[in-house]
């Protein structure tokens, strides 16, 4: 009998640990997920106080199956309690997560690797470092699966890095050659693995491609300006250089959607050779600039198909800029 306990705890425990870590798509095929971005959170700060409050207000409502930070989430020194009530939210809730990094993470006292060393072994992460060969830490995929344990889609998390002086020429950073093989290499894999067809996926990182730029024309503060929905009152600050990720994504044919931060102005997706390319909604309150406000940007999949819903969810409840991949973006 005592044998018989232990057996049936250890399955539990198994049992329990398989389903703390493996993503599902729900019984109405469903996967839903939350992105925050830029919370620039300050620990004893009234206006991060209000960040805290939209994220457990959004992560109430939507009832997501992962939380996507993408960048630049504590600006605080000392930055350990800074991420511990950052992830606060998540954790009280049981809901996994995963983090990328910013420009502005490492700035404080802690190094990327320390970060996320710091992050990975908190409650419900599913954060990686991923290879230690590759430019930046963070860079790794997630894959979501339906009940019977086949992959159903896959998500991209890369490190977009933070700063560049090469040359003597100052800007952001960009995503490696070494990253974009990387990806490359994963996408093929993962087409292969699914007899020549590749999966649905996305990509979340903090600073955006320069793809980004070619969907804004000559307009500014479009809102649903030809295939773009959303607000633009920034001009896009991509990496320095283009090292052909974009490229490399319309060519393999798995992205669907790119999911990026940085700006805090913006929060639009566009369409650009059959891919979305998005910002999140600034997730911070006024600890930095901003001038659209604050809140959370919704992704959601849906099992066995090539598609995915998204909206912008404020800081006030409402709900902007709901739209449908690809139907939106495609005319009929």
């Amino acid at each position: 009998m005592k044998k018989t306990g232990l057996l049936m705890l250890l399955m539990a425990c198994i049992a329990t640990t398989y389903a703390q870590h493996t993503l599902l798509f729900g019984k109405n095929g469903k996967f839903k997920i939350v992105q925050f971005t830029d919370i620039h959170y300050k620990c004893s700060s009234t206006e991060s106080a209000k960040s805290i409050a939209m994220m457990q207000q959004v992560l109430d409502a939507e009832k997501p199956d992962l939380v996507a930070f993408t960048g630049d989430i504590v600006t605080n020194t000392p930055a350990q309690p800074g991420w511990d009530e950052v992830l606060k939210p998540a954790i009280d809730r049981k809901i996994p997560y995963a983090v990328v990094l910013g420009n502005h993470d490492d700035e404080q006292d802690w190094t990327r690797q320390q970060i996320m060393d710091y992050v990975i072994q908190k409650p419900y992460s599913l954060s990686e470092k991923g290879p230690a060969y590759l430019k930046g830490v963070g860079n790794y995929t997630l894959e979501v699966k339906d009940e019977t344990g086949k992959t159903g889609a896959v998500l991209y998390f890369m490190d977009s890095n933070a700063y560049n002086n090469i040359g003597g020429q100052k800007g952001y950073d960009w995503l490696g050659t070494d990253q974009v093989d990387w990806y490359a290499k994963n996408s093929a894999s993962f087409t292969k693995q699914n007899s020549g067809k590749p999966y649905p996926a996305l990509a979340f990182f903090h600073i955006p491609l320069q793809e980004y730029a070619l969907l804004s024309d000559t307009t500014k503060n479009f809102v649903k300006k030809n295939t773009v929905f959303g607000t633009r009152k920034e001009q896009e600050c991509p990496g320095f250089l283009n090292t052909g990720m974009f490229a490399s994504m319309v060519e393999h044919g798995d992205v669907m959607g790119v999911f990026t931060g940085h700006d805090h102005n913006n929060d639009y997706i566009g369409y650009l050779n059959g891919i979305c390319l998005a910002y999140g909604r600034f997730s911070g309150s006024k600890t930095t600039y901003t001038n659209i406000g604050y809140g959370a940007r919704i992704i959601e999949l849906t099992k066995s198909e090539r598609i995915f819903g998204t909206w912008i969810h404020a800081s006030d409840g409402s709900i902007l800029y709901r739209v449908k991949y690809p139907d939106a973006f495609v005319s009929k």
